[in-house]
């Protein structure tokens, strides 16, 4: 079989150039931000600015997620979640791809005893990602097929460059999506459609991806980076506590009846009085109007 990571080439137009991997403890890339590199792994650190951090897979040469990328994934995502000056996070493959998909030649020998535990572990790695109690958004370019767009839909927003593709290929492989891709697209964009794209296992362009609530954004190739920021700088600011629970509200929301989200909105809503922010932003829209406060996380 053949290893698609190795012949997909970046759509055309895409441009080719890698940010340079850098040692551990040095400076990151970030954009062009002066940042502090926080090293986890080989093929995945983490990079933090102003209360951004940003997951940075950097496996030569489509970011295929191996076993390695995905255990590497979960300890990024647990860093970034206990990190209290990390406000919000952006997943990022670089400058010519996000994610081409899981390692073919990896899983083309694996049986059913094999895979029934690597399974496990990969839905563990990116749920911990879709776990993680701050604003996330992912950061597309190039391809985000398979494993790529799985890990993408664990964010809560998605900006994509103008040539990137996405799509649930696996079909193609003889087999379906593996890390939430059968659950994750169909509560984004419904069934019907999320059907559509299993089945088929087909290429989804980014002004399409943007039409049916795939893609949150779509920028030019050479801006995603920094509108991904630009897009999550505006939570990073916001009150960490109120916003985690808002995350957990809405997501636990979705996978039970209205009455049981309604009771979980309402602890979540009560719970915040207990807060400095609240007393902060209360105190602060009587004397000064709405949106100016100051919020200390606490």
């Amino acid at each position: 079989m053949r290893d698609l990571n190795a012949v997909l080439e970046p759509p055309a137009g895409r441009a080719t150039a890698r940010s340079g991997a850098v040692a551990w403890g040095g400076r990151g890339f970030a954009g062009g931000l002066d940042v502090e590199v926080a090293g986890v792994g080989e093929f995945v650190r983490v990079e933090s600015a102003d209360g951004i951090a940003t997951v940075r897979l950097d496996r030569p040469k489509m970011n295929a997620l191996n076993a390695q990328v995905q255990d590497e994934i979960a300890a990024a995502a647990a860093q970034v979640s206990a990190d209290d000056a990390v406000r919000a996070v952006i997943l990022y493959g670089g400058e010519r791809v996000f994610a081409a998909g899981a390692d073919i030649k990896e899983m083309a020998a694996m049986g059913y005893p094999a895979m029934a535990v690597r399974s496990a572990a990969l839905q563990a790695s990116f749920t911990a990602v879709a776990d993680i109690p701050k604003p996330v958004v992912a950061a597309v370019t190039g391809y985000a097929l398979g494993g790529g767009l799985e890990l993408a839909l664990c964010a809560d927003f998605r900006v994509l460059g103008v040539s990137a593709k996405v799509g649930q290929p696996e079909i193609l492989l003889g087999i379906i999506p593996g890390a939430g891709g059968t659950q994750r697209l169909p509560r984004l964009i419904g069934p019907a459609r999320a059907k559509d794209l299993i089945f088929s296992g087909r290429h989804v362009a980014a002004d399409e991806a943007l039409a049916i609530g795939l893609a949150d954004k779509v920028v030019p190739d050479a801006e995603v980076y920094h509108a991904a920021r630009d897009m999550i700088a505006q939570y990073a600011a916001g009150p960490a506590i109120a916003l985690r629970a808002a995350k957990q509200a809405v997501n636990q929301g979705l996978e039970v009846d209205l009455a049981t989200g309604l009771e979980i909105e309402r602890l979540h809503f009560a719970a915040l009085f207990a807060t400095e922010d609240q007393k902060t932003g209360m105190s602060s829209f009587m004397e000064n109007g709405p949106g100016k406060a100051v919020f200390e996380g606490r």
